[in-house]
C-alpha cells in the first residue's frame, strides 16, 4: 500500500478539441500533485500527442475518446505501453459505436434485443422486408454523437423502415427488434466500480416514444428492480471498467432485462463526476486516499432534492456506518451484494472478436469514410445557441442535460447576439462562457436581413431604438458598415460598443 506522496502515479487529463470534457481539475479535489493536461488536435496530431505525454512523464491518462478517434488512439496507446489509460481502450470499445456494443453483449453473454447489422444494403432490406418483426429500432451505428435519441428511430412496417434509410442513408443498417418496455420507460444504471451509484427510469414526452428527457421524458428514482442492477453490474465486470452506465429495458411481460446501450461516455451528475473521480484516486493510490461509501438506492433520496441546488453540491458524502434514513433499509438487506472493488486492468485479448475478414475489410472501409466526414464536421462546426440543438449544446465543456435544456428554453425567448446573453442564466458564469470561446459561433445579426421583430428580440434594442435603425436604413438603402449606427439619433460611443457585438453588415 502506498504511504507518502512520492509514490502516487502521474496523472494527466486527455482533452480533445470541441469534444465535452468529463473530468477537470475540481473532481481531484486533494490530490497532492500537478495534473497535467495533454490535448489532442484534430488531423495529424498523433506523433506530437505522444512526444507530449512522454516528455510530462504521464504515467495515467485520464478520459474518454470519441468515436472519430478511436482507432488512431488505439495506435496511441501502443506507441505508449507504460501509460495506463483510464478507461482502458478496451474497456470503451462499446463507445466507438453501437455494432460495438452488440459484439460486446454477445462476448460476454449479455442479454440484448434481438440486433441485426447489415453491411449490404439489399440484404438489409431483404431482412427487413421478410423476416423482421415489428416494431424495429433502427438506430446510427457509427459517429461523434448519439446523444438525446436523435439518431435512433421506430418504424412499424417495411415501408417506414425503407423510407427512412433511404433518407438518412445509415451505412451499416442496424436494426433492433422493438422492446414492449414495462411502464413505458427504460433504466439508466450508473455504477463506479461495478457498484450501482444511481438508476433511473425514463419516461417519454407526451406524444414521443423514445425515452429521453432531452425530448420532453421525465424520471422516477423509485422503484428500480435488482434485475436490471444485476445486469449492469455484470456488463461493468465484463467491460472491467472503472466507470460506467447502462441503459436497460424491461421486457413488460416477461421482466427480463435487455441491455439497449453500455459505455462509458455519459452524461454524468456533477456529484458522480466526484464520486468517480474519489474512486479513481483510491485506486491510483493503493488506499492512501479513501473509497468513496455510496449506499445502494440512495439516489431515491438525492433524487428528491432540486437539481439546482443539487448541481452546487460538489462532494456530496454519506457516513460509513450511519447511512441516510431512506437508504437504510435497502442498505442493510442488499448493500453488501454490490460491494465497489477495483476493476481489473484490460489488455488486447478483451476486444470482441470482428466480423470474417472480407466483412471487416468493408468494414474499414466504410468507418474510414466515415471517421474523415465526422472528423471534418468536429473541425468546423460552430454552435449558434439560436439554432443548436440539444445534441449540438451537449460538446460543450462542463454542459449538462438540464443546463441545455434551460439554454435551448432561453434561446426560445430572446434572440442570443452574444455569449454573454447567457450570464442572465443562474447556471452559467463567465469563466464557463470563456470555456466555451472556441465552439461559438458568430451569432451577430445581419443589420440588413432584419426586420422589426428580430430586432426587438435583441438584449439593449428596445421597440424604438428598433424603429429608427429601420426609418434610417430606409433612407440610406442598405448599411455598408457598422459604423453607420452612430449616425443614428440616441447612440453615443458606450451604445454603439454595446451594439456592435450584436449587430453585424
Amino acid at each position: 500500500m502506498s504511504n507518502t506522496k512520492k509514490d502516487l502515479p502521474k496523472l494527466g487529463f486527455l482533452y480533445l478539441d470541441y469534444v465535452l470534457r468529463f473530468f477537470d481539475h475540481s473532481n481531484f479535489k486533494g490530490w497532492p500533485d500537478k495534473i497535467e493536461t495533454v490535448t489532442y488536435h484534430w488531423k495529424n496530431d498523433k506523433d506530437r500527442f505522444i512526444k507530449e505525454v512522454k516528455n510530462k512523464k504521464i504515467d495515467v491518462l485520464i478520459g474518454n475518446i470519441p468515436a472519430t478517434a478511436y482507432e488512431t488512439f488505439r495506435e496511441i496507446a501502443k506507441a505508449l505501453p507504460n501509460v495506463r489509460f483510464v478507461p482502458s481502450l478496451e474497456t470503451q470499445f462499446p463507445n466507438k459505436s453501437k455494432e460495438n456494443v452488440t459484439l460486446f453483449c454477445e462476448k460476454h453473454d449479455l442479454s440484448i434485443p434481438k440486433t441485426k447489422i447489415f453491411y449490404d444494403k439489399e440484404e438489409g432490406y431483404s431482412y427487413l422486408k421478410n423476416k423482421a418483426t415489428y416494431p424495429q429500432i433502427i438506430k446510427k451505428s457509427y459517429g461523434p454523437s448519439n446523444y438525446g435519441g436523435y439518431y435512433v428511430h421506430k418504424v412499424d412496417n417495411y415501408k417506414e423502415a425503407k423510407t427512412l434509410l433511404e433518407k438518412e442513408k445509415y451505412n451499416p443498417i442496424y436494426t433492433q427488434n422493438g422492446i414492449d418496455l414495462k411502464y413505458s420507460g427504460d433504466l439508466r444504471v450508473m455504477l463506479i466500480g461495478h457498484k450501482p451509484v444511481c438508476a433511473f427510469w425514463r419516461f417519454s414526452g407526451k406524444g414521443e416514444w423514445i425515452t429521453n428527457t432531452s425530448q420532453g421524458g421525465t424520471m422516477s428514482y423509485e422503484n428500480v428492480p435488482m434485475s436490471s442492477l444485476e445486469l449492469a453490474v455484470k456488463a461493468s465486470k465484463a467491460a472491467k471498467a472503472e466507470y460506467w452506465a447502462c441503459d436497460i429495458a424491461i421486457d413488460a411481460k416477461t421482466d427480463k432485462p435487455y441491455i439497449l446501450e453500455c459505455a462509458t461516455a455519459f452524461a454524468a451528475f456533477p456529484y458522480i463526476r466526484d464520486w468517480i473521480c474519489q474512486y479513481l484516486m483510491w485506486d491510483f493510490s493503493n488506499g492512501l486516499f479513501k473509497k468513496p461509501h455510496v449506499p445502494l438506492f440512495s439516489w431515491e433520496e438525492l433524487g428528491k432534492i432540486n437539481s439546482d441546488l443539487l448541481r452546487t453540491m460538489r462532494h456530496i458524502g454519506f457516513g460509513a456506518s450511519q447511512p441516510s434514513y431512506d437508504g437504510a433499509f435497502f442498505t442493510n438487506n442488499k448493500d453488501g451484494v454490490f460491494d465497489m472493488e477495483k476493476a481489473e486492468l484490460s489488455h488486447v485479448g478483451d476486444y470482441p472478436e470482428e466480423f470474417s475478414f472480407d466483412m471487416l475489410k468493408q468494414r474499414m472501409k466504410i468507418e474510414e469514410l466515415n471517421a474523415k466526414e465526422n472528423e471534418e464536421e468536429i473541425e468546423i462546426q460552430k454552435i449558434n445557441f439560436n439554432s443548436a440543438s440539444l445534441t449540438d449544446l451537449m460538446t460543450l465543456y462542463a454542459m449538462e442535460e438540464d443546463l441545455a435544456l434551460e439554454i435551448n428554453d432561453f434561446a426560445k425567448e430572446m434572440t442570443i447576439t452574444d455569449s454573454s446573453d447567457l450570464l442572465e442564466l443562474e447556471s452559467i458564469n463567465s469563466q464557463m462562457l470563456k470555456s466555451w470561446d472556441d465552439s461559438i459561433d458568430d451569432m451577430r445579426i445581419d443589420l440588413n436581413s432584419s426586420d422589426i421583430e428580430i430586432l426587438t428580440t435583441i438584449k439593449g434594442v428596445g421597440k424604438k431604438l428598433a424603429s429608427q435603425i429601420l426609418e434610417y436604413k430606409s433612407d440610406i438603402g442598405d448599411f455598408n458598415n457598422i459604423n453607420q449606427l452612430k449616425d443614428i439619433d440616441g447612440i453615443g460611443n458606450k451604445k454603439f460598443n454595446e451594439l456592435s457585438l450584436r449587430l453585424k453588415v
